[in-house]
């Protein structure tokens, strides 16, 4: 968080998403080349509140991937994980807490004037997304918890719309008028970030700003862009939300060397 020039306090959250951590160097480069870029904020005076990984950070799920990624993620910046379809919630949660669980992963951040919730819309072994009742009920009482002033940045890996994309617009959400609910019924919600999709893209739900961040390990084609699924020109991208005066803005980048 930092003062603009009028100041008025912004809070600036980035966001990586689809690491897919396998083994490989290549990917682990990927993830290593966007940290270093990341942690190199913490020099120029201006060091980001929260990094958010919005799922798959593993590839297939396998303890050796969140060991794996548990060695790489090394960040000094307050860092909140939610869960893709790609991911298992008993191997991650074994990793992360010595404790395997199969329910639900929902956390929470709060920092001065934001709170950001991350959602769980992974449904074991399927590729689409859903949100269950106690994630939902849970979301909504961390909100009232925090109270009507503290502005609402939500996340979950499935974009609830479609994109554009045909191959993730059919895994998207399910559902998501329940999700929409959620969101009309809180005014302080500023905005709701997605990943799942490997392409940065900009949409409303519900009203409100939908982001979806870039991939780290690959970015998807558009239907005009080709007919390989996979753009094998494109570098891991980052997304970089500005939250100020109650607004959402959103800066992506991707970078050329890694």
């Amino acid at each position: 968080m930092f003062h603009c020039g009028k100041g008025a306090l912004m809070v600036v959250v980035a966001q990586i998403s689809d690491l897919h951590f396998n083994g490989t160097a290549e990917h682990r480069e990927r993830v290593e080349g966007v940290l270093n870029y990341l942690n190199s904020t913490a020099t120029n005076g201006h060091p980001l509140a929260a990094l958010l990984v919005t799922g798959d950070l593993a590839d297939v799920g396998l303890p050796s991937e969140y060991a794996e990624a548990a060695r790489t993620m090394v960040t000094d910046i307050p860092t909140l994980t939610l869960l893709g379809n790609h991911d298992d919630r008993a191997a991650y949660t074994a990793e992360r807490d010595g404790v395997p669980s199969t329910g639900p992963v929902n956390s929470a951040l709060r920092l001065d004037d934001l709170l950001i919730l991350a959602l769980d819309s992974s449904i074991p072994g399927r590729s689409d997304g859903y949100l269950s009742d106690e994630s939902l009920e849970w979301a909504r009482t961390q909100i009232a918890a925090a109270g009507d002033d503290v502005d609402v940045l939500l996340s979950w890996h499935h974009p609830p719309v479609p994109i554009g994309l045909p191959l993730m617009d059919e895994r998207r959400l399910n559902e998501p008028d329940r999700a929409a609910a959620l969101i009309t019924d809180h005014p302080n919600v500023v905005g709701l970030v997605t990943g799942h999709a490997h392409t940065p893209a900009a949409s409303i739900f519900a009203g409100r700003p939908m982001i979806v961040a870039p991939g780290v390990s690959s970015t998807l084609n558009l239907p005009f862009e080709g007919a390989d699924v996979v753009n094998h020109t494109q570098g891991p991208g980052i997304a970089f939300h500005v939250i100020d005066d109650h607004r959402l803005t959103s800066h992506f980048r991707v970078l050329s060397s890694w």
